[in-house]
């Protein structure tokens, strides 16, 4: 058990006070009724099995805030990173602030800000791992590090910046509620640690000593819809109508209202930024993402065009036809896929724990993803054996073979449409507005389309070259799903500007940087789907054909993969979190990046990491 101090004072003590039996979302405070098997349970802390006799201890307890008494001394950073002996570029909780009016009436509100231990916690569903529990225990939610393999998608989906991904370290960690001071009574040392009483701790929807509000959000502040965290706030000092952050974020706050007490509402902050190239900051943590997701999709629909065109009646590859070209292919087709695989795994803080992406299947969309994937991929391999090396398969009956090859072939073209289904719905994330649009879903099947039969088009060109036949009308039906998937493409993403707009926020804000800091490659990847698509429209109409068919074909292939290059390395790049105000250096992406540009990021007590990964 965690030693209290001596004569520790009463201020670091949590209050037992009355309270309601529900909270404002309708969830109980008890988190188990008496009586429960989860009752009377070690947490086993530091090796103690001992059991705390804390009354309260099967109650939901959470952080309270007065936004009106923080004076940003960050002494509740420096005693919760001591507390958890964090390094410098690690902070569990964070003080950012937002600020706004003009000289002489200027304000400024703080935030400190840690795990909120929701009611609803995203991150222990969209984890892959299971590294995440939500204990009956305080409601605390818990992360196991040692679980965890890194690839740090509790990051992207929690909307308030809470899970730390430790790119050094290999893992994600974050607040635990002091769990071991909860035990004997203490606060965390977090609010403990307060100077100015700001930060408050107790059963949650009880009002602590002297204060009157418990509000569900201040300015800055995710929509409390999300996840129901357990934060409670006060805020009544006078505001002015439009708060701005003074990091990197391009957005700002605004009370809809003219009058006090109206909501504020995230808006883009335009402050007038040039268009740029941006090419620098284009290439981000997720590259391998890029390559995995582009690569998968050409694969799925490279073999849904070499599988279906038989069927259809099309000039493809097959094993029949080119006995020797049709091996190749589809297992060049397998090679790629396991570079992207390698990749999207080396990708991971810990690589070696892979195997841990299936845990969580039942919430996760990444299990689904890998599962997908990893069917897709399996039934792929299976089905080029089948059809593609006799000498494995000689001794089976040849209606056997063509049977189970069927039944094998249909498997991987259903596993791989579910494969992309799965790996859109990860990115169908509320916390992060710019990617939580359908325009994913007509993005990655759009990419299947265009890619794959492109792909498969510029094989069969060649070895229709090699043996003196013609192509034309081959490529005159594979360019209908290209097109059709680089029109989806194309209007998926001008419905996701429009709606994006609409909507304002944090969505609004990502589209703002592509249409700035990144606007020269926004408007030239536009062009190259408008180009490429009245190019592949008008190679099919004049049936291209011969060498210099090839050549054109080749050439708008290239138009094709540079934009969706370009394309998914700005769907990375953009996209804006609901994470909580930084400060002008400390959870500022804008300092992280000039620390590292300038050397600063060599002195770990900057807090910035010179290699995020």
């Amino acid at each position: 058990m965690f030693e209290p101090r001596p004569k520790e004072q009463n201020y670091a003590w949590v209050p037992r006070a009355d309270h309601p039996q529900k909270n404002r979302y309708g969830q109980s405070i008890e988190t188990v009724p008496a009586g429960h098997e989860l009752r009377g349970k070690s947490l086993n802390i530091n090796g103690d099995n001992a059991v705390s006799d804390n009354p309260n201890r099967y109650k939901q307890h959470g952080f309270y805030f007065n936004a009106d008494r923080c004076i940003s001394c960050h002494a509740c950073e420096a005693a919760c990173s001591e507390k958890n002996d964090l390094p410098a570029h690690i902070a569990f909780r964070s003080v950012g602030y937002v600020e706004g009016g003009t000289y002489p009436a200027y304000t400024r509100l703080n935030i400190s800000m840690a795990c909120n231990h929701c009611d609803d916690p995203v991150c222990l569903k969209g984890c892959p791992t299971r590294a995440y529990t939500k204990f009956a225990e305080y409601g605390a939610v818990l992360q196991d590090p040692d679980i965890c393999f890194g690839c740090g998608y509790c990051t992207w989906v929690c909307p308030y910046n809470a899970p730390q991904l430790d790119t050094q370290a290999g893992h994600v960690s974050k607040c635990n509620m002091c769990v071991d001071r909860l035990e004997v009574g203490l606060k965390p040392a977090c609010s403990s640690a307060c100077l100015a009483g700001a930060l408050d701790f107790g059963i949650i929807e009880t009002t602590p000593e002297d204060r009157h509000q418990l509000e569900t959000q201040i300015p800055g502040f995710p929509t409390p819809e999300i996840t129901h965290p357990n934060i409670r706030f006060q805020q009544v000092n006078s505001l002015p109508r439009e708060m701005k952050r003074t990091d990197a974020m391009p957005l700002r706050y605004e009370r809809d209202e003219q009058g006090e007490g109206g909501p504020y509402v995230p808006k883009v902050d335009d402050d007038g930024r040039p268009m740029r190239w941006g090419l620098g900051r284009l290439s981000t943590r997720e590259n391998p993402l890029v390559v995995f997701t582009l690569v998968t999709q050409l694969v799925v629909g490279a073999f849904l065009a070499l599988f279906l065109g038989p069927m259809a009646g099309l000039p493809v590859p097959t094993p029949a036809s080119h006995p020797v070209a049709w091996p190749l292919l589809v297992f060049g087709l397998i090679g790629i896929e396991t570079l992207g695989l390698v990749l999207s795994t080396l990708h991971l803080g810990r690589p070696h724990r892979f195997y841990r992406a299936f845990n969580n299947l039942k919430y996760s969309p990444v299990s689904r993803e890998v599962a997908g994937v990893a069917v897709f991929y399996n039934l792929l391999g299976l089905y080029a054996v089948l059809k593609g090396l006799p000498v494995l398969t000689g001794w089976l009956p040849a209606g056997v073979v063509d049977g189970l090859s069927l039944a094998v072939g249909w498997g991987a073209a259903l596993a791989g449409l579910a494969a992309l289904y799965f790996m859109h719905r990860i990115y169908r994330i509320p916390a992060r507005p710019y990617w939580h649009h359908w325009q994913v879903l007509t993005s990655f099947y759009g990419n299947m389309l265009t890619l794959g039969a492109l792909a498969v088009g510029l094989v069969s060109m060649a070895l229709a070259l090699s043996a003196g036949e013609h192509y034309a009308q081959l490529m005159a039906v594979l360019a209908v799903p290209a097109v059709l998937g680089l029109m989806a493409e194309a209007f998926g993403l001008w419905r996701h500007a429009h709606d994006l707009n609409a909507k304002g926020g944090e969505g609004a804000a990502g589209h703002y940087l592509q249409r700035t800091d990144f606007g020269k490659v926004y408007w030239l990847r536009n062009g190259l789907l408008v180009v490429s698509a009245l190019v592949i429209a008008a190679l099919a109409a004049a049936g291209a054909d011969g060498v210099i068919g090839l050549v054109l074909w080749a050439a708008v292939s290239v138009l094709v993969v540079a934009a969706a290059v370009a394309g998914r390395a700005l769907f990375y790049a953009v996209v804006v979190p609901t994470t909580m105000p930084g400060a002008f250096f400390w959870k500022n992406a804008g300092f992280a990046e000039h620390a590292r540009s300038t050397g600063l990021a060599k002195m770990p007590q900057v807090g910035v990491l010179a290699d995020t990964h």
